[in-house]
């Protein structure tokens, strides 16, 4: 018997390179939602753009979304939907030991993270995760096959292989494929937590307000960190320069 159908639809926020003047941090996220949601997705996001005077149809980007008080509404009103899960990874580059990555490797291996933790959400309510990711610079879809079929043969891998489609994933566009705007909302909202803007500041209320639907497991410090906010590297030294997300 097939399984039912889990999306995730997948975005990031910051740059993948390592260099002194990119950001601190690159941000991966994904907004999950059954198959038999999609068409309410499509419901909230005309919702969205008529609530933040957007015209039917229109694209939203978080970038174009300036004040406060509308990305606020936007984290408000995502959190508010129990059929929306949400999963990141936070790769604190500043952290990292060892030598750097070049950036389609860096994005790989956050992706690696991020399917982990997507698989075993579908494996935690016996459905098949289909995902699909916003389509990004130079990036090809044989790229994201090889790295697949890579992460199969790795002994080490803890994706939850059963519950991940055969197929593979997609590269799309938000113009497309709407959800993947949710995808951007969320992972920009992650994003000005830990990215300083131009004026050196960050913003954590968009991600406080969002940590409800947050995937968490379990009850234990790392319920969060470690599954729904995957912090890496999380050693002593990065844990005590983010002393608020133990926090969340």
């Amino acid at each position: 018997m097939s399984l039912p159908i889990l999306h995730a639809f997948i975005d990031e926020s910051g740059q993948r390179a390592h260099t002194p003047a990119s950001s601190d941090h690159f941000v991966m996220s994904a907004v999950v939602i059954p198959d038999e949601e999609l068409a309410r997705s499509q419901d909230l996001l005309a919702e969205l753009r008529q609530d933040l005077g957007r015209n039917p149809g229109d694209t939203l980007h978080w970038k174009n979304i300036q004040g406060h008080s509308q990305r606020l509404h936007l984290a408000k009103t995502l959190a508010a939907q129990p059929w929306l899960t949400v999963s990141s990874v936070i790769v604190c580059k500043r952290h990292l030991n060892g030598p750097l990555l070049d950036e389609d490797p860096a994005y790989l291996l956050t992706l690696r993270y991020l399917l982990e933790r997507l698989s075993w959400i579908a494996r935690e309510r016996g459905r098949l995760l289909r995902y699909t990711l916003a389509h990004i610079v130079r990036f090809k879809t044989s790229s994201l096959r090889a790295y697949e079929a890579e992460l199969r043969a790795e002994e080490e891998c803890q994706i939850a292989w059963p519950h991940l489609d055969p197929r593979g994933g997609h590269l799309d566009q938000p113009s497309r494929v709407e959800q993947l705007q949710l995808a951007d909302a969320i992972a920009s909202a992650t994003g000005a937590a830990f990215n300083r803007d131009r004026f050196g500041y960050t913003e954590q209320r968009y991600l406080h307000e969002l940590q409800s639907i947050v995937y968490r497991r379990g009850a234990g410090a790392n319920a969060l960190t470690s599954y729904g906010l995957k912090m890496h590297p999380w050693h002593e030294t990065a844990r005590a320069a983010y002393p608020w997300v133990a926090a969340l």
